[in-house]
Formats: structure tokens, sequence, C-alpha cells
């Protein structure tokens, strides 16, 4: 693990729960887009070049390719350089999370991991960019923590100082601007068995506006705006979520209501955080496990322990293909392991630990987060007894058409039950439209309630 030589002792301070954090100096901030990539990676290509240098990830989109289309791989010339299996586990060990060890250990015939060429392939719009650039400067977290002014449309912190910061960048990072999804999920039983749950979602991200000002962002005081129903099956249908996520935490926590199809009621929900057991999940899930994490980080400490070099999954285009059905994915134990891209990519380590008098089933949890993207790409989260309890990992890839990078899949092991949470399926229907045209009006109480009785 690389040493993290960035720390002074105010941040030390910062590290245990102190105030505001400080910002980087001009002469750091110069070195996004020199030493550093625009989002604040290394630039350069690792010891012994198994990670290449960034040369701007994919700035195209394949030839061929219109939008709507499942976006065909780029790499689909790329061959297996090895395989991890239980067999050779310990020449590997150094490349892998206590949650990829233990995945070993629980399914030693069926689990392994096919290992490509690393391909940095994570990019964003130049104006966003611009916008990282500019928040590193001027970007700060609110007293605690919880919330970040001073920050808008890019990474507010490309230099962390610290755990909080980073995770913040995961938090606040590119993905769009208006989004419409059909997303499924499945919770396979032991035997492999499942029943599809169809997803109708919305986003706006109002963080990322191209014209958005830290101005703006405070008096408005949001974040993203997200609308949830369920299509099917037929006995869940109709039931709705909606959340007003905030930037400032502190000044108004989450806002989120849910419509329930037998009430025929529209109610504020502020239970629809933290570790309450997220949407038709089976409990496989918290609320704040979506999106490998989202929402306020109040009750946890944050320490960033460091950068390493392990393996994640990373331009899973296989696993997303429309060529690709879901009976393939839901294989027992685990989705197939021979549709999942592993590549060798540096990550920050994040750990969190709950603060004394919280509450949440998780006590420990352990981030790994792209160096490239902000993407949290793999996570472990502990029990109260400190022992791992689930095993969490976002297959990503390069949406070439805005771009970014963003999960096409995240899938939740629960190790006590064995059994997993795959959420983002969509093989087998439409894709991503990055270009919806959606307004606040989209995401009010009525709305909710006319998305519900549809």
């Amino acid at each position: 693990m690389q040493k993290l030589t960035i720390l002074s002792a105010a941040v030390l301070f910062a590290l245990s729960g102190g105030a505001a954090m400080a910002k980087v100096s001009e002469a750091d901030a110069a070195k996004l887009g020199t030493s550093l990539t625009p989002l604040g990676a290394e630039m350069a290509a690792n010891a012994d070049g198994s990670i290449p240098a960034w040369d701007g990830g994919i700035t195209s989109a394949p030839s061929g390719y219109k939008k709507g289309d499942h976006h065909p791989n780029p790499f689909a010339a790329d061959k297996v350089e090895y395989t991890v299996s239980k067999a050779n586990l310990e020449q590997y060990k150094s490349l892998l999370t206590p949650g990829q060890i233990k995945m070993f250990e629980l399914y030693p015939d069926t689990f392994k991991m096919n290992v490509y060429q690393t391909r940095r392939s994570a990019s964003v719009p130049q104006w966003v960019y611009d916008a990282t650039k500019a928040n590193a400067t001027r970007a700060e977290m609110v007293q605690g923590g919880n919330g970040v002014i001073g920050a808008a449309v890019g990474i507010p912190f490309p230099i962390p100082q610290n755990g909080l910061e980073a995770i913040w960048n995961h938090v606040l990072r590119f993905r769009g601007v208006d989004i419409e999804t059909q997303r499924n999920q499945a919770a396979p039983a032991k035997g492999g068995g499942y029943t599809l749950v169809e997803l109708s979602e919305q986003l706006r991200f109002e963080y990322s506006q191209p014209d958005m000002t830290p101005e703006k962002l405070k008096d408005a005081n949001t974040l993203a705006l997200f609308k949830q129903v369920v299509t099917q099956p037929a006995r869940l249908a109709g039931t709705a979520l909606l959340v007003k996520e905030t930037v400032d935490q502190e000044a108004l926590p989450r806002q989120a209501w849910t419509y329930n199809t037998g009430q025929r009621r529209v109610r504020k929900a502020p239970n629809v955080a933290f570790d309450t057991p997220g949407t038709v999940s089976d409990g496989l899930r918290t609320t704040d496990d979506y999106d490998m994490f989202n929402g306020s980080p109040s009750r946890y400490n944050w320490e960033l322990v460091g950068k390493k070099e392990i393996l994640i999954p990373y331009n899973d285009y296989k696993l997303h293909s429309n060529s690709v059905k879901y009976d393939e994915i839901l294989t027992p134990g685990h989705i197939n392991p021979e549709l999942v891209r592993w590549e060798k990519h540096r990550v920050w380590e994040v750990k969190a630990t709950l603060k004394d008098g919280m509450r949440h089933i998780y006590k420990t949890r352990v981030f790994y987060l792209d160096e490239d993207s902000w993407q949290v790409s793999a996570t472990d989260m502990y029990d109260n007894r400190d022992e791992l309890y689930r095993v969490a990992f976002a297959h990503g890839l390069n949406y070439y058409e805005v771009p970014t990078h963003w999960s096409t899949l995240e899938v939740f092991h629960d190790l006590q039950s064995r059994r997993y949470l795959a959420i983002g399926l969509d093989n087998e229907g439409s894709m991503y439209n990055f270009d919806a045209k959606l307004s606040a009006a989209d995401f009010t109480p009525d709305a909710l309630r006319r998305e519900g009785v549809r």
C-alpha cells in the first residue's frame, strides 16, 4: 500500500471528526491535467506497466453505434491474461480484498476471476474536467462533513485529504444530467430460481447541470432528484419512491416520499435512509447501499487508508450485452464468472467506522474507489461482531455517448444467507436514456401519485 504523503496536522485532526477542511493550493490544483488526470488520478503507469498511463479514456463511440443501442464492447478482442481460482489464490492475494477472498472460500468450485488487460477507459466531458479544477481550490465540507459547499458539476475534492472528501467524490461524481432507465433486479434463491423485479427510474442531477454554480447550488440545496416505480411483478406494480437528495445535509436532510398501491396514498418517508432495507430487496441491501453508497455520511468516522492496486470489475461490456440473457447471468451463489471482466486498477481505500452512539447494521465498511472515476467498485461490510457480513461489486463501463464511467450492474452478496441481489439488469430491455428532458415538476408528490396509479 502506498503511503499518503498529503496529510497535514490539520487534516489528521479532521480525520478524527473535525470541522470544515482546507482547500488545496493553486500549485496543487495545477497538477490536475499534468501529473494527475483532470479528476485527480495518477496520470502515469504503475511501476511494472501492468496499469498503463491514462491517455484520456474513451472519448468517442465505436463505429456503427447509435444512441439507444446497448454498448458494443470496444475491447472484444482482448483475451484472458490469467484466471484467479481457489487453487492459485495464494499467488494473487495481494491483489484481492478480504471480501473477494471470502467469495473463494464460500464458492471454491464455481467462483473465479478472469483477469484482462487493464484499460483506463474512464472519461467525462471537458466541462466536467474544467469544473473539477475550479472546485479543487474552493470546495469544502460543512461543519461535521455532512455536506459540501463551494463546488458544482465536477469532482469536489480531486486531491482528497481524508476519507470524507473521498466518499463525497463518489457521491458527487458525474453520471450525466437527466436520465431515464428501465432496469431490473433479482435476488436468486440458493438453487438459482428468481423473480425479476422491473423498475422504471428517473434521475435528475441538479449538481451536474452544465450551468450550475456553487451559489445556485447553495440556494437550492438540491443534489439530485430520484423517482422509482415498480412495474413488475403484478403484486408489486405501482409501488413508488421519490427522493430529493440535498448537498448540505446539515441544513436539510434527505426528503423522501413513498406511494403504496394498497393505500393509494403518498406518504412522507423519513426512514428511507441509512440501514432501512432497500426497495423490494429481500433484505439483501440497505438503503444507503444503493449506488454502493449514498446519502448522509454522518453515522461514520471516515479514514483515508491509502491507495493500492487490486482487481476490480471494469469494462464489463460482455456482462452488459443484449446478446446475454438474464438466465445466463443469474447462476446459483453468484453471477456467471465467465461474463465478468476483472482488471488491475489503482483504488483509494476508504474505511468507515460506526461512531459511538450511532446505529447501523454495518459496524465497519471498507470502500475501494476507482481512482479514474471515483466510482466505488467494491465494498466489504462487517457486522457488529467484526465479521464480514456482505460484499458488493459495481461492474462498471464507459457509457461513451455521455461519456461517463458508471456501473451496469451492482451485486450485493450476503455471506450469511449465501444469497445475492443483482441490481441494474437491462440486457433484455431498453438502454439508459441520457437525453431525457426532465424538470423539477417530474419529481413532486403529485407526480409520484400519477406514476403509481398507471
